[in-house]
């Protein structure tokens, strides 16, 4: 059962597809599960989900978080495995060692899906639970019984393309996604733009940066009468399946490397290397998903939160204060910085929220008063732009996470120079999770030559053919677009494009809100006298 972050303790508890299609809680809280399992054991599970291939251990996984009565085991094996059959890599998300490279770094490639980013590892799962609930009757385990949804969402630049890919052509789902024009890149924009299925929806914001595309859906989602008038579905990170799905690939790559050095048998614990891993983190979601997992019994070392100069998280870690930083104008929006690693351009991690409220539940004792102390620091936010938390809540987050900042010209270099070593090409997300591995490495003075007892597995979160003007900046000579971009990339230039132009005017944000909510509701009707 799940509940919101924001809810008093004697709220009700609602069920997965409850949780799943309401997306944003109706009193702005995230859904959270009310108890996290134990369910992996080294000793006792290692050999065997080592043996097992990446839909299997999902299903292991998702089986406890997802009731029977809700999603019959063959149904929900059949979700999982139809889901990641879309991906070009038969591990689904293979742990590599680029080129030549010698020390205890390790590359998670998460972009071997549809769109060429980790989103796809969620969001086709999501996309297939979509189907499956809206093919069936509804269960009396739901208080949904609407047979067609509207997703709404908004993107840094891959989890649109990702949502598309999971719900084009999707019987009864309509799919609108934000994104802030001219903050994505060129390659992103074309891929969703160009796809032009008759129920995808792109709406480009002009003017506004992500976080204002984020705060247009929970207002459309705080709206019950428009939500439930339309039957809004969630497919941001704010969805907690997004979360679930995400847990897998920190079994899957542990388990690999484990098996990898034979060790699946090793009884004693303290002789497994430890193996940390390094999260280029925007939003929170994906490294959310390693707190999860780590929760569930998975013997995770370090959990490196790496951010790029949008460091709101690294702050919080330093000072247990959670500030959006100043703006240079009266914009609050310019407060954002324009980087490289553009998914990362985020002020305020919504999933920071989940987090926050479990260590809250430990520091007070009382999940009401957890909830309380939510809701009074969110509101802090919305009205002075900050919030402290006790410093017990900061002693926790210090204990499950480190931090690190990386500046443009660092991300650059970092490209550059694992290019020239290895032959290996970083997107500049992944090259800010590298940086700060390195770093990480050097604090701890961990030895990285030679017997690893200590190995960093940094995330690769997309392709970098989605980036290719850092890549271009990086390295500017001896290197075509197609040397490093999947053909897919290469071949999609050029094809027509389908949006529609929304602009916040002067940081009107309610303003641009009604204009999205129009271009909904025109569209929604045009569909229903079809």
């Amino acid at each position: 059962m799940y509940r919101s972050t924001r809810a008093a303790a004697s709220t009700k508890a609602v069920g997965f597809e409850d949780a799943v299609r309401t997306g944003l809680a109706t009193d702005g809280g995230l859904f959270v599960p009310e108890q996290v399992p134990s369910l992996f054991s080294f000793k006792k599970h290692a050999k065997e989900w080592a043996s097992l291939e990446y839909h299997q251990v999902a299903f292991n996984i998702f089986r406890h978080f997802i009731p029977t009565e809700e999603v019959s085991d063959s149904d929900l094996l059949e979700i999982v495995k139809k889901s990641y059959s879309t991906f070009s890599h038969p591990k689904v998300t293979p742990v590599v060692k680029p080129g030549s490279h010698d020390g205890n770094i390790r590359i998670l490639e998460l972009h071997h899906g549809p769109t060429f980013a980790f989103k796809d590892v969620a969001l086709q799962f999501v996309g297939n639970l979509f189907d499956f609930f809206l093919s069936r009757p509804p269960p009396p385990t739901t208080s949904h019984k609407s047979t067609r949804i509207a997703v709404l969402g908004a993107t840094s630049g891959d989890t649109g393309g990702a949502a598309i890919y999971g719900l084009r052509g999707k019987r009864n789902v309509d799919v609108f996604i934000l994104h802030p024009k001219g903050r994505i890149s060129s390659v992103q924009e074309q891929q969703m733009t160009s796809v032009l299925d008759a129920n995808v929806h792109n709406v480009a914001v002009d003017g506004a940066t992500f976080d204002d595309c984020q705060e247009i859906v929970k207002v459309c989602f705080g709206d019950l009468e428009f939500k439930n008038k339309y039957s809004l579905a969630a497919v941001n990170s704010i969805n907690w399946a997004r979360i679930l799905a995400q847990t897998t690939y920190y079994f899957v790559s542990y388990l690999s490397l484990i098996k990898e050095l034979g060790l699946e048998d090793e009884k004693d614990i303290s002789k497994l290397p430890r193996i940390n891993y390094s999260v280029p983190t925007g939003n929170f979601g994906d490294i959310l998903a390693a707190y999860y997992a780590k929760r569930m019994g998975l013997p995770l070392g370090d959990l490196i939160i790496a951010t790029n100069s949008n460091d709101i998280l690294h702050r919080f870690i330093e000072t247990g204060i959670y500030e959006k930083p100043s703006s240079p104008s009266a914009n609050p929006s310019d407060a954002v910085k324009i980087t490289h690693s553009p998914a990362m351009d985020i002020l305020v991690s919504s999933n920071f929220e989940r987090v926050l409220w479990h260590f809250a539940v430990q520091h007070f004792g009382d999940v009401g008063e957890a909830s309380a102390a939510i809701c009074k620091w969110m509101a802090d936010l919305k009205s002075m732009g900050r919030f402290q938390v006790p410093d017990g809540v900061l002693q926790q987050t210090r204990a499950f996470f480190k931090s690190q900042t990386v500046d443009n010209s660092e991300t650059i270099e970092s490209i550059r120079k694992w290019y020239n070593e290895t032959g290996y090409v970083l997107d500049p997300h992944t090259a800010v999770g590298v940086v700060s591995a390195e770093r990480e490495n050097l604090v701890e003075g961990r030895n990285v030559s030679g017997p690893l007892s200590e190995i960093m597995v940094v995330l690769a979160t997309a392709s970098p053919g989605k980036f290719p003007e850092a890549v271009f900046e990086a390295i500017p000579q001896g290197l075509k677009y197609e040397d490093f971009a999947p053909e897919p990339l290469v071949l999609q230039a050029g094809l027509p494009k389908r949006m529609v132009m929304v602009t916040m005017h002067e940081n009107d944000r309610d303003r641009a809100t009604a204009d999205v909510r129009r271009v909904v509701e025109c569209t929604l009707a045009s569909v229903s006298n079809l």
